[in-house]
């Protein structure tokens, strides 16, 4: 199957995603150092006395600005090869997002103001742009779901996904590699499934943020913000959601790929299943699902002594190592594909908090070691 995906990229519109992939590379790496100069003579860093933060020295939060800049200007520039439209909603709620995550990077956002415009975004993409899921594809036994549940069900999981990817921005490259293997993937993806104008969105993304990652691996010098997550965040989602229907059973004669759902799920499986667990312990323990902790996936690596780098290098391996693990698995079905991947994630989590256990001589309880931690949220 991988030799076939090799066969079948090589064959596509190759010229054109390395030129992508090459210019949002190059505006990218050409924009930070500016960023990084105006953010010390104008003192626009990051808060790093906050509770979450691991730094100690002030560092600018606006690497999201090259990003989204890169991501722009590429994407513009190649507008006339393809035929948009529908994109081009993806794009309009990326300009709004940007404006949303600058002044939460510059002067701060109110959650509930951060939420309302997190959910108008996501209902201009779900009711204007038509990026919605008409199925849950076998997922719980669910096949076809009507216009308003379907199109509930997708602005909750864009709202959700694009969270994910602000939560996992804990450590030095983690969320930049998490987006960039997402975004490759998908770029890939829709590639072999011959739909440009989506390849083309994917490795504008990836490029982006590939230039980015050279100023933001450990020791970072630029941070990407709530600007540059929660683009990347959005991004993703709506990858997934066209990449889930694009392989619709039904919808054309033979899919490009099979349980697309679970694919999707792969791709993204690091921040979804990372916040799903968090939301879970806070509310286990009766604390807020929004308020802020150091009990995030690499949060907890952290406390087992590994740095940020191997952090991104064992997250990224898992994520990475996932993807193919889907792909090779696709015929199984959706159902037993996630749970089998929701299963290795829970797998994984409970051999590190029995590491942590063993590290600090505290002793588990079952549920503990699977979703919990004798530690309340707070005090991490």
């Amino acid at each position: 199957m991988t030799n076939q995906f090799i066969v079948d990229f090589l064959q596509g519109n190759l010229i054109y995603y390395i030129s992508i992939v090459g210019l949002a590379f190059l505006l990218s790496i050409a924009g930070i150092p500016s960023i990084i100069f105006t953010a010390i003579k104008y003192r626009l860093f990051d808060n790093s006395d906050g509770h979450r933060k691991a730094h100690r020295i002030h560092i600018s939060r606006l690497g999201g600005v090259a990003i989204f800049c890169s991501f722009t200007i590429t994407i513009l520039l190649f507008a006339t090869t393809v035929n948009y439209q529908q994109a081009n909603f993806l794009i309009t709620s990326c300009i709004i997002l940007f404006g949303l995550g600058l002044k939460d990077d510059l002067y701060g956002v109110g959650p509930s103001t951060k939420f309302l415009l997190q959910l108008i975004v996501a209902i201009i993409l779900v009711v204007l742009g038509g990026f919605k899921l008409t199925s849950l594809y076998g997922v719980f036994y669910v096949w076809e779901v009507n216009v308003i549940w379907g199109g509930l069900f997708s602005v909750i999981v864009i709202i959700f996904v694009n969270n994910a990817f602000n939560l996992i921005d804990g450590v030095d490259g983690l969320a930049g590699t998490l987006g960039a293997i997402a975004t490759l993937s998908f770029g890939i993806f829709f590639s072999i499934a011959n739909a440009l104008p989506y390849a083309f969105i994917a490795f504008a993304m990836f490029g982006a943020v590939a230039g980015f990652l050279i100023f933001n691996y450990s020791p970072a010098k630029i941070f990407m913000g709530d600007t540059g997550a929660l683009i990347i965040g959005l991004v993703c989602v709506i990858l997934a959601i066209k990449f889930i229907e694009l392989n619709k059973i039904g919808s054309l004669p033979k899919p490009y790929f099979y349980s697309a759902p679970s694919i999707a799920v792969a791709v993204l499986l690091v921040p979804i299943f990372d916040s799903l667990r968090i939301f879970i312990i806070r509310i286990l323990h009766k604390s807020s699902p929004f308020k802020g902790d150091r009990n995030h996936i690499h949060h907890r690596l952290q406390r087992l002594g590994f740095k940020s780098n191997k952090i991104v290098m064992i997250l990224g391996g898992f994520n990475v190592a996932m993807i193919f693990f889907a792909v090779e698995l696709q015929r199984v079905g959706n159902f037993t594909l996630i749970t089998l991947l929701i299963s290795i994630c829970i797998v994984m989590n409970a051999a590190i908090t029995y590491a942590i256990g063993k590290k600090t001589n505290k002793k588990y309880k079952l549920i503990d070691v699977i979703f919990k931690d004798t530690f309340k949220p707070s005090t991490y």
